[in-house]
């Protein structure tokens, strides 16, 4: 037994080695474009603000896709879902460099969003390896914090490069943007001949159509809320594009029960130890996604207003490595303080650091060593969660829906972010300022920022609370497993037979 476990371990250690090259290019991607933002604002002819448009565009498509391919991943190979999501990366990334107009860079821009889906699907190969020893749960907190750190690692690196290739290049833009692309390409190659296939369960089938209300609904969730960011609090139809999209769950919930084998298993995502996950994803969305550019924005408005702190960009700059670095930190934290305590206990305590690292702004604020004790703390929670997530969901999930449990807390993730984007925008908006300058928000602004990611994160968890304390370790996993797949099985002969008895005259 014990040699058997040391050689699925070290293809376990193989395999992450790998996934860890992927997870640094996919840093590199979300950290090389940031100080290029300026210059492509330039290159493309537009305004500052009509960047939003790429983000938001990426954003919808992430939220849109990634369940389909976690699914298509349980069902074909987490492998080959993996593969496909590169390729398209790829082509959008070689398009950006050919882009050079606001249209075909709009696009591109939203297609390079496949990447999202990576850390998803790695999880679930790192937990399916793990699975025929019995320790997958563990195997993957530990991996998915090195994954994390090969994330955050990757986006500091990212970030160093782009403005320094721009220099080396003379200021040529497509010869830049090159850069990630061929990364991107590279990292295909690292998959198709590093990366082993996990063992999809057979006899499973796409819910095309659950997934197209799905689809529907997050549409209109998302661009309601783009709209909302872009529009302001005047916009009234906004808000019925939102509600439409909310209503859709209601359909989408009873297209889902009457299934075989629906898109996402509802049965599965009310159970106790799924449910907090996936509403914490959410919460910590809010701040993780949604808090940054707020932050910035403070870090650099000048003091003559009465707060701020006036940094410029290479200060900022800084100030973001601190977080990454933090990030890092709460990354490796996590495994260790889970084996020490348990899972449930490490994912309370991470969550409570970023509630504290948000609510320490309220009188913390004024001085900068202050901003980077408060950014620091909210950071070493912030690296825990990004990678504890998606593996709590895995551990959670029955065999067969690893992939789409660990992607619905990016999901869910995003629509935190986009969520938290429009409310911040506007909060920001209403309360600006001309005092000192015009183009400052209030103080109160920052401060409803602050006060919205910290109790998010605060009520994410006390609701982590309701998790069954043995929750996501190895035993409880296997247990869990077996119960959710003879609970899936049930359900799903109570649907034939139903079937059956309405066709029978």
């Amino acid at each position: 037994m014990s040699s058997a476990r040391g050689r699925v371990g070290g293809v376990t250690f193989g395999l992450i080695g790998f996934l860890v090259l992927v997870e640094i290019t996919s840093g590199i991607l979300q950290g090389f474009y940031v100080p290029l933002i300026s210059d492509l604002v330039k290159y493309l002819h537009i305004k500052d603000a009509d960047f939003n448009w790429f983000e938001a565009a990426q954003l919808l498509l992430s939220a849109l896709v990634v369940p389909i391919l976690a699914k298509l991943g349980d069902m074909h190979g987490h492998k080959k879902i993996l593969l496909i999501a590169t390729v398209m990366t790829a082509l959008a990334s070689w398009a950006l460099v050919l882009a050079d107009n606001f249209t075909t860079f709009l696009i591109a821009w939203a297609l390079q969003g496949f990447y999202v889906v990576w850390l998803p699907l790695e999880v679930a190969l790192i937990f399916d390896r793990g699975r025929r020893t019995g320790t997958g749960a563990s195997q993957t907190r530990r991996a998915a914090g090195l994954l994390v750190v090969a994330l955050e690692a990757g986006a500091i690196i990212g970030a160093l490069l782009g403005g320094r290739v721009f220099g080396w290049t003379g200021q040529n833009v497509p010869v830049t943007l090159m850069i990630p692309a061929i990364a991107v390409t590279l990292v295909f190659f690292v998959i198709l001949f590093g990366v082993p296939e996990s063992t999809p369960l057979p006899g499973r089938s796409l819910d095309a159509r659950g997934f197209g209300i799905l689809t529907l609904s997050l549409l209109l969730i998302t661009s309601g809320l783009t709209f909302l960011r872009l529009n302001g609090l005047q916009a009234w139809w906004v808000y019925l594009l939102i509600a439409a999209g909310i209503l859709m769950f209601i359909p989408f919930a009873r297209f889902e029960l009457a299934q075989k084998d629906p898109a996402i298993d509802l049965r599965v995502l009310k159970q106790p130890t799924m449910w907090p996950v996936q509403l914490t994803a959410f919460l910590i969305g809010i701040s993780l996604l949604g808090a940054q550019a707020p932050l910035s924005t403070y870090a650099g408005t000048d003091p003559a207003n009465g707060y701020g702190l006036g940094l410029d960009s290479g200060d900022r700059s800084n100030l973001i490595g601190v977080y990454l670095i933090s990030m890092i930190v709460g990354a490796l934290l996590f495994p260790v303080v889970s084996r020490r305590a348990s899972p449930r206990i490490a994912l309370i305590v991470a969550a409570f650091f970023v509630a504290a690292g948000y609510l320490l702004f309220i009188p913390f604020h004024l001085e900068v060593w202050q901003v980077f004790v408060n950014m620091s703390i909210a950071g070493i929670g912030s690296g825990a969660l990004v990678g504890a997530m998606p593996a709590a969901a895995a551990a959670a999930a029955p065999r067969g829906q690893t992939g789409i449990a660990a992607a619905l807390t990016n999901t869910t993730k995003t629509l935190g972010g986009s969520f938290a984007s429009a409310v911040f925008g506007i909060v920001l908006a209403m309360g600006v300022v001309t005092a000192a300058t015009s183009t400052a928000s209030s103080l109160s602004g920052y401060l409803a920022v602050w006060i919205i990611c910290g109790g998010g994160a605060l009520v994410a968890a006390v609701l982590l609370f309701l998790v069954p304390k043995n929750a996501f370790s190895d035993t409880a996993t296997d247990a869990a497993t077996d119960t959710a797949s003879i609970t899936a099985t049930t359900s799903a002969t109570t649907v034939d037979n139903a079937s059956e008895a309405e066709a029978r005259p």
